[in-house]
């Protein structure tokens, strides 16, 4: 069976609707997809209904914003009841990202030809504008060739263009996904290229509030990265997963490039409050 359970779509980030992106799973042989859009769930239905219909198997989530000693944490939460108290940090999160993206919009605008006007275009449907809609908005002003280069440079952490914004502790966050009846697995925790990773010291405190598993196989960790974090899933019993983080155009991660085994997904089916499709 091939799982892969963290993909975007144009919802959030992503480049593929919720109907392209099942129709793509479909096309590339995935047999069980995850749609994680960033901080909300707006997708679930649209996906729900193609899923049904295209007979691919559909795990309902979302990715959640989280911060510890200034240092982000991507949170995937699986399965959950969208109650209140998770829904809230999707409402924070999401006027944090698009304050924060216009604060970068202006300082940007003093050296490159782009307006909020213009990330806003590209944005569209999306229920979250961040970094990436003000990646796309400066190569469609022929300034940069992809996201990668973007980010590698003016997006950068480092960059005086970057702004840093506050998001909630990752331990409250798995504690709220746990209460919704969610699973939470922390997505790309070695992936250095975005920025400074936590600590492994951050791990044991997560582990208490309720953390199920980490992405071990994901493009953004080397062999190296992989050996050290499966040891850490070792240590604490946590689950090991693999997936794309795919994004359609938006990265060149592409469906299915990894595989979270049948076991595990049986276990996140097994704790989550809702079925799959």
């Amino acid at each position: 069976m091939r799982i892969d359970l963290h993909a975007h779509t144009t919802i959030s980030d992503g480049t593929d609707t919720p109907t392209q992106l099942v129709r793509k799973a479909k096309a590339v042989g995935v047999d069980v997809l995850g749609i994680t859009d960033h901080d909300t769930t707006a997708g679930w239905e649209e996906a729900s209904q193609v899923a049904v219909a295209e007979g691919v198997s559909l795990v309902r989530g979302a990715e959640i914003s989280c911060s510890i000693d200034g240092r982000t944490v991507h949170m995937l939460a699986y399965l959950f009841r969208p109650e209140p108290r998770l829904t809230r940090h999707f409402e924070d999160a999401t006027a944090v990202r698009r304050e924060r993206a216009r604060q970068i919009v202006d300082n940007l605008a003093a050296d490159y030809p782009i307006t909020w006007e213009n990330v806003l275009a590209i944005a569209g449907e999306s229920q979250v504008v961040g970094r990436p809609h003000i990646a796309d908005a400066l190569i469609a002003a022929g300034v940069f060739h992809s996201r990668e280069e973007v980010f590698a440079t003016v997006l950068h952490p480092k960059h005086k263009y970057y702004v840093h914004y506050q998001a909630p502790d990752p331990r409250e966050v798995i504690a709220d996904i746990r209460a919704a009846g969610g699973v939470p697995v922390w997505a790309h925790p070695r992936a250095t290229k975005r920025g400074k990773v936590v600590p492994t010291a951050a791990f044991s405190g997560m582990v208490t509030a309720g953390l199920f598993g980490v992405e071990v196989w994901h493009r953004d960790h080397s062999p190296e990265m992989v050996a050290a974090i499966s040891a850490i899933a070792d240590h604490y019993g946590l689950e090991k997963l693999g997936s794309s983080d795919y994004h359609g155009t938006g990265k060149p991660n592409q469906l299915g490039e990894n595989w979270t085994r049948a076991g595990v997904l049986e276990k996140i089916l097994q704790q989550g409050a809702l079925p799959r499709i």
